[in-house]
């Protein structure tokens, strides 16, 4: 199932895209008002079920999309979990997941313009998958870990290095608008397996990042037990899994992002997430 949250008419709501059209579930009597209150109150599968038959209320090239989660609680990252990419920038390969976390103002949704901060000109690039979480919980066991995930979608972990590098990882990670989220979910009953997938990555339509998912340091059931031991999973909240080796600043020279470039980010099963690049007003 293809999920989307969008805008159409100065309303936002969430559906399920079926061809070239949108169901739109947030219509419906009794839903809530994002994709993440319906998943809280289990509100969604029900209405997935009776969007089966729908005809659809809107051709998708009418509505405008949205980041598929409007509004996380969550946004968790894992870092250097592909071997190659660690090797790129001289770091060991990590004994555990190396996580932070970004705030909701940094992620843009398709189409949306990501920024590069004036602060800095080394602004790269991060192709992953992302994973959204229907089914909240702690201390999950790894066995269970995907029946928690409620579905994947493609995101641009974009970093402001020297500020990442010389100040701090938060800061580098978390200016507004430098990351970006979608273009739509694909739910886990169409991708029960994770590790098949394939990500790409192209500044330009250059390709500059191909990977399998599946070469993963720790894959998608461990990166979910792993974040529920310490903190409590709830419905919506999203955890990227990490990037491949290819990244800006470990090129020579550097490939850094400037305004006018294009960013796509492509994982085999759910789309293309595409991005322009506008300087900071």
């Amino acid at each position: 199932m293809k999920v989307c949250s969008f805008r159409i008419h100065d309303k936002s709501s969430y559906g399920v895209i079926q061809g070239d059209r949108v169901v739109d579930l947030g219509r419906l009597a009794g839903m809530p008002a994002t994709l993440r209150m319906a998943l809280a109150n289990g509100a969604f599968d029900a209405a997935a079920r009776s969007a089966a038959t729908a005809p659809g209320d809107y051709a998708l090239g009418d509505v405008t999309l949205l980041t598929p989660v409007t509004d996380p609680e969550k946004i968790i990252c894992i870092g250097l979990n592909y071997r190659q990419h660690a090797a790129e920038g001289g770091f060991k390969i990590p004994e555990n997941p190396q996580l932070f976390a970004r705030f909701s103002n940094t992620l843009v949704p398709p189409d949306g313009a990501l920024i590069r901060p004036r602060l800095s000109t080394d602004f790269d690039f991060e192709g992953e998958l992302a994973l959204v979480i229907g089914r909240g919980g702690r201390h999950i066991r790894r066995e269970h870990a995907l029946e928690h995930v409620f579905g994947y979608t493609c995101f641009n972990d974009g970093s402001v290095r020297d500020i990442q590098f010389k100040h701090s990882l938060v800061a580098g990670k978390n200016f507004p608008r430098t990351g970006a989220l979608g273009p739509w979910l694909i739910t886990t009953d169409d991708i029960p397996d994770p590790a098949r997938l394939v990500l790409s990555t192209r500044v330009n339509g250059v390709q500059v990042q191909h990977k399998g998912v599946d070469d993963l340091i720790f894959d998608v059931p461990h990166i979910v037990s792993y974040v529920s031991s310490w903190t409590e999973l709830r419905p919506g909240d999203i955890i990227s899994t990490g990037t491949p080796e290819g990244v800006g600043y470990a090129r020579k020279p550097p490939l850094w992002l400037k305004p006018g470039d294009t960013v796509e980010v492509e994982i085999s099963g759910i789309g293309v997430l595409r991005n322009r690049v506008e300087a900071e007003a």
